[in-house]
């Protein structure tokens, strides 16, 4: 059986090569605001997606248009990021006041093997009860978000039968309120530099 400490490992590897490449992205910088967490303002990358909300009502970046949006991906039996990714943007979301509501947290499930819609609804609103989260009805359906978000997700096999885990690229990536890409947020950042990043879009800057 894997050890959680040799499943970290295999992540950090793993996604390494695409987080390194949305450092260089900050270069393309076009805003005037100025981050603390990486800026990928004027990057290629997109959120390409068609994906069911937790109402069961299809989803693109269009339909949040007007609100900054941080996307993450995760899924319910996640043993350590994912759960505290969720109470990092909780708390982000917290400390941002009245501004707050308009960021719209969005969790991407990369197991819609087994996260089900019930599941989900479940699970994702305990955390806070304003995050949504988007799964697909089959793994090939996540493939344009993946791809247009340079996201990694694959299975990793355990020795129990049917149990497994999903490695996953553990970076947020935030977007302004007209769907354009701002920021790059690693894993565990600190909730105060993020909550300053996330304010100056939320201002327009």
């Amino acid at each position: 059986m894997l050890k959680s400490c040799e499943i970290f490992m295999m992540r950090v590897a793993k996604c390494a090569a695409p987080l390194l490449a949305m450092f260089a992205l900050g270069a393309c910088n076009m805003g005037p605001a100025k981050f603390v967490n990486t800026d990928i303002t004027g990057s290629s990358l997109k959120a390409d997606f068609e994906l069911k909300d937790l109402s069961g009502t299809v989803r693109t970046i269009e339909s949040y248009k007007g609100k900054v949006v941080a996307i993450f991906f995760g899924y319910t039996h996640c043993p350590d990021v994912c759960p505290i990714t969720m109470q990092q943007w909780s708390e982000v979301k917290a400390q941002l006041g009245d501004k707050g509501n308009k960021l719209q947290v969005l969790f991407v499930s990369v197991d819609p093997e087994r996260d089900t819609p019930e599941l989900l609804r479940n699970y994702v609103p305990k955390f806070n009860p304003t995050f949504d989260a988007l799964t697909a009805e089959k793994p090939e359906d996540l493939k344009p978000l993946l791809s247009g978000l340079k996201v990694y997700a694959a299975k990793v096999e355990t020795d129990r039968p049917g149990q497994y885990l999903m490695d996953h690229t553990s970076a947020s990536y935030v977007f302004d309120q007209q769907g354009r890409p701002r920021l790059l947020i690693r894993h565990n950042a600190d909730a105060a530099p993020v909550v300053r990043d996330v304010a100056q879009i939320l201002d327009g800057k």
